[in-house]
């Protein structure tokens, strides 16, 4: 099975492109599955309804989002009507939607998608890794699913590799979002788990993290509250993940990173 995982858009320099290139990405690299995370594809902040349906429209399996999920309000009454729209697993129980999806593809085949919140200097919420391994418990690799791809949303370096050596062996890929900035790490785990600590961006990397970098820069200058950020909006570089799996045990059997467009160094 072959399985693409884009990190974050950002705004509508992201999103243009993501949405541009997605038919010919599956084509081109034969994707059985695409995953997104576009918490940040409205103005950099959330996801609005009619732009999570064109990202559907355009080829997009199943969106993930993060800390940012609720910064679009008209979402709230959305998700509980899209499944494969998902926000973090660990939020407390009543949040609306749900933190994991299960895609069944037309060959019958079934991928598990869920996504967790870290919480080293994150917003306050459940143990994502306990909350991991219930759901494991329920959703074995290569047994009642294909394939098992986990998006950990989050800022420590540390807790995303601790996280992924946690269930080495039990999901095909654990891939890092939240950064914006594409990790150097794309390895296959000895247990057999896919891993990268940060996918990350679709967006302008003249920028901050996405926005536009004199906003973002002025401020470190001063202690003053300056202009709304705002995204970057030249020209972006797609970047992600592309796992293959192997067909009996779901496990990775190659991975490797996705560059394209914009100014980074392709791949």
């Amino acid at each position: 099975m072959r399985i693409l995982f884009l990190g974050d858009i950002v705004g509508r320099a992201g999103r243009d492109a993501v949405l541009a290139a997605l038919p010919g990405l599956r084509q081109r690299l034969n994707l059985d599955l695409i995953i997104i995370n576009a918490e940040n594809a409205s103005h950099g902040f959330g996801l609005a309804p009619a732009m999570a349906d064109a990202l559907f429209a355009a080829g997009a399996d199943v969106l993930t989002l993060g800390n940012h999920a609720w910064d679009r309000k008209e979402l709230l009454g959305y998700i509980d009507s899209q499944p494969r729209l998902i926000r973090p697993l660990n939020y407390p129980p009543g949040t609306p939607g749900q933190g994991h999806t299960i895609v069944e593809l037309p060959n019958g085949r079934r991928v598990l998608v869920l996504q967790v919140l870290a919480r080293l200097f994150m917003e306050l919420s459940d143990d994502p890794f306990r909350m991991t391994a219930e759901l494991l418990g329920k959703h074995r690799l290569g047994v009642t699913v294909d394939a098992i791809v986990a998006d950990i949303h989050g800022e420590a370096t540390s807790e995303k590799m601790a996280y992924a050596h946690s269930f080495d062996g039990r999901v095909s890929l654990v891939v890092g979002t939240h950064t914006h900035v594409p990790t150097a790490d794309t390895q296959i785990l000895p247990g057999g788990t896919a891993y990268q600590t940060d996918a990350g961006m679709c967006g302008d990397y003249d920028s901050v993290i996405g926005m536009d970098k004199g906003a973002a820069a002025a401020r470190f200058w001063r202690r003053a509250p300056g202009e709304r950020l705002a995204p970057a909006d030249g020209p972006a570089t797609l970047c992600g993940v592309l796992l293959e799996t192997d067909d009996r045990t779901g496990l990775a059997v190659a991975v490797s990173p996705l560059r394209q467009g914009g100014r980074l160094t392709q791949s």
